[in-house]
């Protein structure tokens, strides 16, 4: 009897939901329906009618917290932070595969907690921290990886925003950058320093990691522009990475001189610009689809637990130094 090969079955899609569907939980929503990987199974949200408004545009249904899990391998949670343990806590006793909006959890002791349940339970929890797949970031770690660093500087700017904004402008801002400074630099800082003004509205950190590395960070909901900048000042270089327009520019070889023109001197200044190659591409959508891959193989996240412990407790730091009024100094100028 001759055998025929049949075709290889596709494997079935990944059952996804959301937990807490405005701004954020909206669009995670989106990409699970666009995904070949996922079927988008379900969301939920307090406001039934936030929940059931979403469900209609996405083709799927609203439904409640325990059935969704029910239903579900993998969700995103996009509730407040105040919530984010609760929620996670019960994602995870229900063997479903959790990423959480950053930060992971609201106190870094709950954090630590959360990574603890996810690793006993065999569950994959990985942290919301959606920079790090932003390709223009990929691209300059790539660039600076045989680079001799000095300093980092990161601009998070913006007028005030159009949501309900329950953290702080360090919480929910500055967080970013953090992460993806203890990513390019591969540790924590070893010394923070930080201020803030405009109600908790601007704020800014210098870092200073183990190997010499200056960071300088500012975060505001108050600039009349929005700006997602990183500077990195190398030996031989300066990468400048556009979190916006996903572009990285290295500046090298600068020529300082004078020239004539119409018997005029003139000064200039003149460098050679690279522009790497950036495959522009949605970080929400690359995050999601790592996330899904790490889940159905059961490796490690991105980012993980532990990454994102490590940028809650920078934060809660530098949250702390900059809305502490006794540790600021005033200075007079003569």
């Amino acid at each position: 009897m001759t055998s025929i090969d049949q075709p290889p079955t596709e494997p079935s899609p990944v059952r996804a939901g959301v937990v807490g569907v405005g701004a954020m939980g909206a669009n995670h929503a989106r990409v699970y329906s666009e995904l070949r990987e996922t079927d988008l199974v379900g969301v939920t949200d307090l406001d039934e009618r936030q929940a059931t408004r979403v469900a209609a545009e996405y083709g799927t249904d609203a439904l409640a917290f325990d059935t969704l899990l029910e239903r579900c391998d993998v969700v995103t949670v996009a509730v407040p932070t105040q919530a984010h343990y609760d929620t996670v806590r019960a994602c995870i006793d229900a063997g479903v595969h959790v990423l959480v909006e950053k930060p992971i959890a609201d106190t870094p002791s709950r954090g630590r907690e959360l990574a603890e349940r996810a690793a006993d339970a065999g569950v994959v929890l990985q942290v919301g921290h959606v920079e790090r797949f932003n390709p223009a970031v990929q691209a300059a770690a790539d660039v600076i990886a045989d680079l001799d660093v000095i300093a980092i500087e990161a601009e998070r700017l913006g007028p005030p925003v159009d949501r309900t904004a329950t953290d702080g402008v360090v919480l929910d801002l500055m967080i970013h950058d953090v992460d993806v400074l203890h990513a390019l630099c591969g540790s924590k800082p070893t010394s923070v320093t930080a201020t803030g003004t405009a109600d908790g509205q601007y704020a800014t950190a210098s870092m200073e990691f183990d190997d010499g590395v200056l960071a300088t960070l500012t975060a505001s909901r108050i600039t009349q522009k929005k700006v997602r900048r990183l500077t990195i000042t190398a030996r031989d270089c300066l990468v400048e990475v556009d979190y916006l327009d996903q572009t990285v520019l290295i500046h090298r070889e600068s020529y300082p001189e004078y020239v004539t023109d119409d018997g005029q001197n003139h000064y200039r200044h003149e460098s050679v610009i690279e522009r790497p190659r950036v495959a522009n591409r949605e970080p929400l959508r690359c995050e999601l689809e790592s996330f899904v891959e790490a889940a159905e193989n059961g490796g490690e996240p991105e980012v993980t637990a532990a990454d994102g412990l490590a940028a809650l407790e920078t934060v809660r730091a530098i949250d702390r130094l900059a809305t502490a009024s006794e540790e600021s100094v005033e200075v007079s100028v003569r």
